[in-house]
């Protein structure tokens, strides 16, 4: 009866020791399924993820997607080893978010696509019947401002500083205002959408992740448009040293692959834009 027991409670760890080195183990030669947990926003990241699945199991990595609505949890999670990696941010934000954040040691594991910033307005057609006066709202992210500010200058209705950095430039930096335009520059970014819905202001910038998770089209309902050479890549985030493990290596590839590229092209339109690098 000894025996017996003594051989069963064997069996029991054995089977826990190999299941745990199952999940996310990144050892390499193993025969096993390694497990890859990633935070995304929930369009177009996640949807890009869940086309990426089945490609990346023939490749031996369980892909496992956790969805969030904001932009601050992701990297929180993500320092807490709750997560593999994260794909929601552009490279400007990782950095403002690691200079604010002592606990945050991120690297950028690979560039996956350009979401071009858009405004929009339900009262004017366009940024030249802006009246004078006009509220622009957008996102209280400082890392978009710049981003935000350098196309409204490419598009003539302001003008910054001569030698500005243009992506840390925030509105204090704006020299000419020949519409005395009014930014608001307060709201959490994942409002945007309802506060473009409820007519508030005359125009506002919605990042193109929330767009279209709200139902709007940035080609079709967007007044102006960032173009597609835009330097915010969308980017794979990890922990400083994991950017070599096989799973992290086996998520961009399979991300950079024809089938994936098409399938972001085919599915946004030119609202998502891929990119190789």
């Amino acid at each position: 009866m000894k025996k017996l027991l003594l051989s069963s409670v064997f069996a029991v760890s054995a089977f826990a020791l190999a299941a745990c080195g199952t999940a996310g183990s990144g050892e390499a030669g193993s025969s096993e399924s390694s497990k890859l947990i990633v935070g995304a926003s929930n369009v177009p990241h996640a949807e890009i993820l869940e086309e990426a699945k089945p490609l990346l199991e023939e490749q031996g990595v369980e892909l496992e997607i956790k969805t969030f609505q904001d932009y601050i949890l992701p990297n929180k999670s993500l320092a807490g080893k709750e997560l593999d990696a994260n794909y929601f941010q552009h490279i400007p934000y990782l950095e403002s978010q690691m200079a604010e954040n002592e606990d945050y040691d991120f690297v950028n594991a690979g560039g996956i696509h350009i979401e071009p910033i858009g405004v929009y307005s339900k009262k004017y057609k366009s940024l030249e019947e802006l009246p004078e006066g006009a509220t622009i709202i957008m996102s209280n992210s400082v890392a978009d401002h710049g981003r935000i500010l350098t196309m409204l200058e490419s598009e003539g209705l302001i003008k910054l500083n001569e030698g500005v950095e243009k992506t840390t430039a925030t509105v204090e930096d704006i020299a000419e205002n020949s519409k005395d335009i009014q930014f608001k520059a307060d709201v959490e970014a994942s409002l945007l959408p309802q506060i473009y819905n409820n007519d508030e202001g005359d125009a506002v910038l919605i990042n193109t992740n929330y767009a279209i998770d709200a139902g709007l089209s940035p080609q079709n309902d967007a007044i102006a448009l960032e173009g597609a050479d835009s330097p915010y890549v969308n980017i794979i985030a990890v922990n400083k040293g994991d950017e070599g493990k096989k799973e992290v290596k086996a998520l961009v590839e399979v991300l950079h692959s024809e089938e994936i590229q098409k399938f972001i092209e085919e599915k946004y339109e030119g609202a998502v834009v891929p990119v190789d690098k």
